[in-house]
């Protein structure tokens, strides 16, 4: 038997300490996966090609305060700006108030919604159908398959934000590459039944030519309404998304914390283990170094057993988190909150190797000791 089989022996000889052991680090190590995955995708991920193309522009104060449609035609007018398209946050109720029945509602064009956003699918005769039907929505299908919405079929939104029911058919259904779970109508169905939400506009999302023309184009909307009635803020993308993260507080902080709390307990758990395993194993220490086994030896196998436990936990942490991340990302309870979020290789790499650093610090002190223990207090131990 050479070395690595007897340390793979030997890590799963107390079977209830070990595999309490595996659990306990699996778990934490599923909280640090989901950690790092919602920190890339909030802050290190780039967005997709066509994404990186998009800029938003909303009221400087707040979103809750709308902008003349005018606007519209004035940003269109500046160079690098392909399209724009108005949207405008409907805010009804669907059946009840539950989570599962809320979902994001946009009155917008459906003559230009697909223009700015490219990156959604939808097939050309059922964009031809919402375009010619004013009462007509299009879907995500995700959102769509949920509630085994199809073709035709008629939804009714009770009316919150305005003093209207929307009362829509099904004319398409798009597909999205987030978890981006809307619906969208004819904002002109909400115009001719509410008056005051005629000529107004929540956000403009605009596409541009090319990305490096992103920050130009939104310091030039920003300038050009600076002192009108109604200014605005303009940014990419991104960073209008990363703007209702920054509403929860500083969610960097947080997550490193909550990051740096987890490897702390991981680390307090594996060496307790490790250290007990140790102490209860002096004689057979001794017995080692009796029968041939170098110091070096005996510490290699040590923090091998612990290294191998770790990553072992590590490893079913790390896939549960994978998949529990998924769940989350695609409920509707989150509202796409985590749509960008997703446990990737080098995440998944980054977890394994704390876990493996994690096992060989909580390891290598009692090893250590253990190591440099002498054959005959060895063999006097009593414990």
């Amino acid at each position: 038997m050479n070395l690595p089989s007897f340390i793979a022996k030997n890590a799963f000889r107390n079977k209830r300490r070990s595999l309490l052991t595996v659990l306990s680090i699996s778990f934490s190590l599923l909280l640090l996966t989901m950690l790092i995955s919602i920190w890339r995708g909030f802050y290190l991920d780039e967005p997709s090609p066509d994404a990186a193309l998009r800029i938003i522009t909303r009221h400087r104060v707040s979103l809750a305060f709308m902008m003349p449609i005018f606007y519209r035609e004035k940003i269109r007018a500046i160079p690098g700006v392909l399209q724009v398209v108005p949207m405008n946050w409907f805010g009804g109720k669907y059946k009840d108030d539950k989570p599962e029945n809320m979902f994001a509602q946009f009155g917008t064009d459906p003559e230009e919604v697909f223009k700015v956003h490219r990156d959604w699918k939808v097939e050309p005769e059922q964009l031809a159908a919402w375009q010619r039907d004013r009462a007509g929505a299009a879907v995500e299908r995700k959102l769509a398959d949920k509630h085994l919405w199809k073709l035709g079929d008629r939804i009714v939104l009770i009316g919150n934000i305005y003093a209207v029911n929307a009362e829509l058919t099904v004319r398409a259904i798009f597909d999205a590459d987030e978890a981006w779970q809307a619906l969208l109508f004819n904002q002109t169905y909400v115009e001719e039944a509410v008056p005051y939400a005629k000529g107004r506009a929540g956000i403009f999302a605009m596409l541009v030519d090319s990305p490096d023309a992103v920050a130009r184009i939104s310091g030039q909307i920003d300038e050009m309404f600076k002192n009108a009635p109604q200014p605005t803020k303009t940014e990419s993308e991104k960073a209008f998304q990363l703007g209702f993260v920054a509403m929860l507080g500083n969610v960097k902080a947080f997550i490193l914390s909550i990051g740096l709390a987890v490897v702390f307990a991981i680390l307090l758990v594996s060496a307790n283990t490790m250290a007990m395993s140790i102490r209860e194993r002096t004689r057979e220490v001794a017995l080692l170094k009796t029968l041939g086994f170098t110091r070096g030896s005996i510490l290699s196998m040590f923090v091998g057993e612990s290294v191998m436990l770790a990553v072992f936990g590590g490893l079913l942490g790390a896939f549960c988190a994978r998949w529990l991340l998924s769940a989350a990302a695609s409920s509707p309870a989150m509202g796409g909150f985590l749509a960008g979020a997703k446990v990737t290789a080098p995440t998944l790499i980054v977890s394994l190797l704390v876990a493996a650093l994690v096992g060989l610090l909580s390891a290598f002190v009692p090893s250590y000791h253990a190591s440099k223990l002498k054959i005959v207090d060895g063999l006097r131990h009593i414990g």
